[in-house]
């Protein structure tokens, strides 16, 4: 199957209606060639009730030249019915995966140019709901658009040869057919905004599943899972209250694919049989007429598929755009001066905070929320003030700020995979692996490497629920140490591990990063004592700066490092 080519050119304004014209457009061979074979299916099969009514008047005729042509047409609309039907659902199947693997392409480039301010912005539950909710719909409106418009021209061209037949007949079958669309249409925007209210409940429960699961350890030390339990089950009331909305609806859809062409059927079939009673039409004719009554049924249908996939992708388009309307800050996107590696001062003004190339700074918050607060701006995940070399992050090119800080804390994913490369993602080490091994030992994790079944090799299964949470630390910081960043933000990075093993970590990441800026966000004694700068932050700003023993003599500093509170 071809693969789509390149990326979706994404409109201005991600609209639903223009989302799924830029899906169409992303294999549009597909989707022509699709909608091309599918109407040569449904138009050989709208030829047959003709080529039969011709042969039972042959046969009636006794004209055995004219039956053995019918009956050569017959067999070869059926032939040419049975070949176009594989290549149009061949051709639907690529269109949907088309689709879907384009959607999912956007999603990515868009969860990873969002970057950390994904989680201020949206939620990872509702990403996920996205994925596995509402791609699948997208990819089903694509592989659609073929049928539904063969349905449009098969309904056409039987009400034309009935029209030729009988345009008595022709008429109520016309007039049949406008009543079921005109229906149809009716139902359309109910179902359309019933459907968005299913989604978006799905989408609610969807996060509390994700949410509970997440924190199902701390809610069980704190006796939470009733209450967890309880908003799941009200929220799952909500989605089935929803669900049987929509059923309604669609109840209704499938209600009129039965009715609709069983009463046009009856109707038209009676008319039939008096004309030809009254000999205004031959028995042929009669066969051909009933058969594209029956026949309609076939078209209809597929008009009626094409209206509900499209109707829901409609509603997936809208929550996709949504997403995809999420920006980051505006940026001219201003290069760093510190792109080359050489470091630079990264300053941060309202709190007073500044962080020298070459040295390692402590940061004691009295408040934690003060830790998170600033890490996140000295990452540039948040608007702010902050400057590197003297040129705001705000007007920074966000891939050059990433390359060059980097933030690491306990919510920084370990991906599934083999842990050497989950560990350098980069390849850094493909041709000297001691840069991977002076990573490891540096965050003590060494032992923890050993005792994998296959080292480094071994495959990590998300999310990596093998490994403690003092492990997941280490780990984490030997990746870190792997990107080498010209400034690298850690916020409690040894909080979960033994006094002796952060003791080793602190030793060896003291003298690990020469000419580079480190940044720790601790209480830890142990860490502080071996930091080259510490800076003590009360109600978001710098009150003391020095060294651990110079801020000792702070009561404030004093009391908060020996009772080690206030971790984020």
């Amino acid at each position: 199957m071809r693969p789509a080519r390149g990326p979706i050119g994404l409109p201005d304004r991600p609209t639903p209606t223009r989302l799924l014209l830029a899906l169409a457009r992303l294999d549009g061979r597909a989707v022509l060639l699709g909608t091309l074979t599918a109407v040569l299916a449904l138009s050989a099969q709208a030829l047959l009730p003709l080529t039969i009514g011709l042969t039972v008047d042959s046969v009636l005729a006794r004209d055995t030249v004219a039956l053995h042509l019918h009956v050569s047409m017959v067999l070869g609309c059926g032939l040419v019915q049975a070949v176009a039907n594989v290549l149009s659902d061949r051709w639907a199947v690529a269109a949907s995966l088309a689709a879907v693997y384009g959607t999912i392409g956007l999603l990515n480039r868009q969860t990873c140019r969002l970057g950390r301010q994904l989680v201020h912005r949206t939620s990872i539950s509702g990403v996920v709901s996205l994925a596995v909710g509402d791609v699948p719909h997208l990819g089903a409106a694509m592989s659609v658009i073929g049928r539904g418009t063969a349905g449009v021209v098969a309904s056409a061209t039987a009400a034309a040869v009935l029209w030729s037949l009988s345009w008595y007949i022709g008429f109520v079958v016309l007039i049949g057919t406008a009543t079921a669309a005109s229906l149809l249409v009716a139902l359309i925007r109910p179902l359309h905004r019933r459907q968005q209210s299913l989604r978006a409940y799905q989408g609610e429960l969807t996060a509390h599943a994700v949410d509970t699961l997440a924190g199902l350890r701390i809610l069980r030390g704190i006796g939470g899972e009733e209450g967890f339990a309880r908003r799941y089950r009200a929220s799952s009331q909500r989605v089935r209250r929803a669900g049987v909305h929509v059923s309604r609806v669609e109840a209704w859809f499938a209600a009129f694919e039965v009715l609709l062409p069983g009463l046009l059927l009856v109707g038209a079939g009676w008319l039939g049989a008096h004309q030809v009673a009254t000999g205004r039409m031959s028995v042929g004719e009669l066969v051909a007429a009933f058969g594209y009554i029956a026949f309609l049924a076939i078209p209809l249908r597929a008009v009626v598929d094409a209206a509900d996939k499209v109707t829901k992708g409609h509603v997936a388009a809208r929550r996709l755009g949504a997403f995809l309307s999420l920006n980051t800050s505006t940026r001219p996107g201003l290069p760093l001066p510190g792109a080359s590696g050489r470091g630079e001062v990264l300053e941060e003004p309202a709190s007073g905070l500044c962080i020298r190339p070459g040295r390692w700074t402590a940061v004691v918050c009295a408040d934690a929320g003060d830790a998170i607060t600033l890490a996140e701006r000295l990452g540039g995940f948040v608007p702010s003030e902050v400057c590197y070399g003297g040129v705001p992050l705000r007007e920074s090119r966000p891939r050059e700020i990433r390359r060059l800080i980097l933030v690491v804390d306990d919510d920084s994913y370990l991906f599934a995979g083999p842990l050497r490369r989950e560990l350098d993602p980069a390849d850094r080490a493909e041709h000297d692996e001691r840069l991977l091994l002076g990573a490891i030992a540096t965050a003590d994790a060494r032992g923890i490497v050993d005792g994998l079944p296959q080292g480094l090799d071994t495959e990590i299964v998300t999310p990596a629920y093998e490994f403690s949470g003092g492990q997941l630390q280490r780990l984490r910081l030997a990746r870190a140490l792997m990107a080498d960043p010209a400034v690298l933000v850690l916020r409690e990075p040894t909080s979960a591990v033994d006094a002796h093993t952060e003791a080793r970590i602190a030793d060896r990441l003291r003298t690990s990063r020469p000419q580079r800026s480190t940044v720790v966000f601790c209480t830890s004694p142990l860490m502080l004592d071996r930091a080259d700068h510490v800076a003590f932050v009360v109600d978001g700003h710098v009150v003391a700066e020095g060294t651990h023993d110079q801020l000792l003599a702070d009561r404030r500093y004093r009391n908060l490092v020996a009772r080690g509170g206030g971790s984020p």
